[in-house]
Formats: C-alpha cells, sequence, structure tokens
C-alpha cells in the first residue's frame, strides 16, 4: 500500500498542474479574492457617493427653501419631469429617468401655520446596498426640519430641553456585548469556511482524475493490476494520495491565511485586524486544520471512487461537476442565517465543520460539540472509504 502511495505522490509532484492546484492557488487566492472583493465594493461605494441624483420635486411651492436647498446642492440636479400619479413616478424610476421623486404634502403650508405634523413621500430604488439615496436626501431634509423644528420651539415657548423631554422622554443606551473577534468573526465565518472546504476539494479533484481515469486512460492500471499487490492495498494506497494532497492544500490555506492576515494587520498597520490577528491564536488554526482532515478524506473517498467509475479523464472531469455542487451545497446551508451549531448540526457531515469553524473564527466554540463533529465526520469518511474500496473491486467498474 505504501509503495503505491509513494509512487502516485512522486508522480504527481512533477506533474506542474498538481503543484499548482495544491500550492500556488491556496497562496494566491485569499489575497486575490479579499483584493478583488475591496477593490470593486469600494469603487462601488465611491461611484455611489460621487453619483448625482437625478429628482423631481411634486409641490415644490409648498416648500420654497427645501426646494432652494436641493436645487443648489452638489448631489442633486432637477429634471424637468413631474409625474402625474404614483405610477408614473414608478415607471419614471424603473425607466432610469429619474433617481428619487419627492412629493410633498399639498397643505404643507398649512399645516406648519397650524403646528401641525405634516409627511412627505420619497420614491427611490433602495435595492441596492450599498445605495446612498436616502442618506442624500435626508443631508437636506434634516436641515429644512431644524429650521421648523426651531420655529415651532419658538411658537410654543419651548426650550431645546423641554423638546427633548416631550420627544423622547426614554433614552435607550444599546450596548453591544461581542467583542471585535466575535462581531468580525460572524461576518467573515460563512466566508471563510467556504473557501477552505471548496479549497479542500479542488485540492483533491485533479489528484484523483488523474490516478483514476487518467491511469485508465493511459493503460497503465491494467499493468498495476497484474503486480502482486492485493486490490485493497491499490485502493487505498491511491486514496491516502489523494487524501495528502486535500489536506496539504488545507495546511497551505490556514497558513497562508495566517500570512495574509499578519501582512494586512502589520504590515499594513491596520488596528483592527491586528487585534484579531492576536486574539486567534495558533490554537486555533491547528484545531481548524483538525477539522479539515476528515472532510479531505470524505472527498478523497468519493472523488476516487467517481474517477475509478470513468472511463477516461474527460468524462470523469465532466462528473466532477456535479460532486462540486454536493461539495459547496452543505457549506453554502451552514452560511445560512439562523443556522447555529448544536447537536443536530454537529453530525450533519461538512456542515458542521463549515459551523464549527466559524465558532471557533468567533471564539465562542463549544469544545464538547468537537467530539460529535469529529466522531460523525469520521464514521462518515469511513463509509466513504469502504463505498470506494468496494467500488474498486468490481470489474464491472474498472472495465466498463
Amino acid at each position: 500500500m505504501w509503495q503505491i502511495y509513494l509512487k502516485e505522490l512522486l508522480e504527481l509532484v512533477r506533474d506542474k498542474k498538481t503543484l499548482f492546484f495544491i500550492i500556488a492557488l491556496p497562496l494566491l487566492i485569499f489575497p486575490v479574492i479579499f483584493g478583488i472583493m475591496g477593490a470593486v465594493v469600494a469603487n462601488a461605494a465611491l461611484e455611489e457617493q460621487q453619483k448625482v441624483l437625478r429628482y423631481a420635486l411634486i409641490n415644490e411651492e409648498q416648500a420654497p427653501k427645501f426646494s432652494e436647498a436641493l436645487f443648489y446642492h452638489r448631489d442633486f440636479t432637477k429634471v424637468a419631469h413631474e409625474p402625474e400619479n404614483e405610477q408614473a413616478i414608478r415607471d419614471a424610476i424603473a425607466s432610469d429617468v429619474l433617481d428619487v421623486v419627492i412629493q410633498i404634502s399639498d397643505s404643507h403650508q398649512d399645516k406648519l401655520e397650524n403646528r401641525q405634523q405634516d409627511t412627505w413621500k420619497v420614491y427611490f430604488n433602495d435595492a441596492s446596498q450599498l445605495n446612498m439615496v436616502k442618506q442624500k436626501v435626508r443631508k437636506v431634509f434634516d436641515r429644512y426640519k431644524e429650521e421648523i423644528r426651531h420655529e415651532n420651539l419658538q411658537a410654543f415657548s419651548l426650550s431645546l430641553e423641554q423638546y427633548q423631554v416631550l420627544s423622547t422622554p426614554v433614552l435607550l443606551d444599546i450596548i453591544d456585548t461581542a467583542d471585535e473577534r466575535e462581531s468580525l468573526g460572524e461576518q467573515v465565518g460563512g466566508l471563510l469556511p467556504y473557501l477552505l472546504i471548496i479549497l479542500c476539494l479542488t485540492g483533491a479533484m485533479y489528484p484523483a482524475v488523474d490516478i483514476g481515469a487518467g491511469e485508465k486512460e493511459r493503460g497503465t492500471l491494467e499493468t498495476l493490476l497484474l503486480t502482486p499487490i492485493s486490490r485493497y492495498a491499490i485502493v487505498m494506497g491511491k486514496f491516502f494520495t489523494v487524501m495528502t494532497t486535500g489536506i496539504i492544500t488545507a495546511l497551505i490555506a490556514v497558513f497562508s491565511l495566517a500570512f495574509w492576515s499578519f501582512l494586512i494587520g502589520v504590515m499594513a498597520d491596520i488596528e483592527v485586524v491586528r487585534r484579531i490577528l492576536t486574539a486567534v491564536g495558533v490554537g486555533d488554526l491547528l484545531l481548524i486544520l483538525l477539522m479539515l482532515i476528515p472532510v479531505s478524506a470524505i472527498f478523497a473517498a468519493l472523488l476516487l471512487a467517481i474517477s475509478i467509475y470513468a472511463r477516461s479523464f474527460k468524462e470523469a472531469q465532466n462528473y466532477m461537476g456535479p460532486m462540486s455542487m454536493l461539495g459547496f451545497f452543505p457549506v453554502m446551508v451552514a452560511m445560512l442565517p439562523g443556522i447555529e451549531l448544536n447537536q443536530k448540526w454537529a453530525l450533519v457531515p461538512i456542515s458542521n465543520v463549515a459551523l464549527a469553524i466559524k465558532e471557533i473564527l468567533k471564539g465562542t466554540i463549544d469544545y464538547s460539540m468537537l467530539i460529535y463533529i469529529l466522531v460523525s465526520s469520521i464514521i462518515f469518511a469511513l463509509l466513504s472509504i469502504m463505498f470506494c474500496v468496494y467500488w474498486f473491486n468490481k470489474e464491472s467498474v474498472l472495465f466498463r
């Protein structure tokens, strides 16, 4: 078995494609992905901030001061288009004729004189998370509202303190008990397990295809079967080879995470990242790596079984697409809001590891859950290995 293992490992090391998937990809994927994401989000936010909004003001004669302030504001440009009804307003925004429509009530002046509360309507498309229409409108509107408030205070002979007591008799002091690590872990705790587990899958995928379907296509599998080595030893040697590549990919991915976090936090002098990095110690990183070992074993066994079934290298690659979806799905489930690590989810393969990594990053891991996770993951890995051995011993599979 170990002779097969060393032989397959040596052949994979000589393959430049394998070295790229195992070593280069995990090292580069974190800075590339986070760099691209940061650049795209920053660029989108800057464009949204600098965007000049096309607006229409209905009943502007009712609020001449507000109309003037909006007209001369650098974030707004008036469009000579006044929709007649609500549907026309919605159509104008949907067709990108207008960005925002502010409808002042037709009795605004009367209500101001009678010191009554008034309601305006603001129409805009708020589908984008980076949308700043609301913030820009509020900048102008809040100034106009302050002027009206000041006039009302004088009319009712109220001081600012009296007004504050009347408008807000009780204040809520919201105190967030989550520390920085827990907050950041909640934010990135869904993305990071996704990247790590998918890297384990991709790191094992190419070697599995090469030493299974690749050997079939090259005609070397028949030669290997003629040697005085049992089929069990052959398949286990191949399995450990694929599993090793998956574990190495995971190890490099964890190292890459620590390395690039160090560069970002220390070299770029980002205080928050540096504090989080010191909070997530070496023990936590080793624990994450430990969680990824049974995941790599599961992927290795299933990928090798698929590769053995395929007639050619190309056919095996076609089968890897659905297999990738099976790997993505449990991780995506763990990213859903409301899904938390408990005894039930600790028994679900792959999802349990994704949830455990998230809790480790947050610093809120219940270590008793790790026993359930490791036991369930090992059992599922053993079942996958048994299926792979059974599959390899079927003549109809090897020589189909």
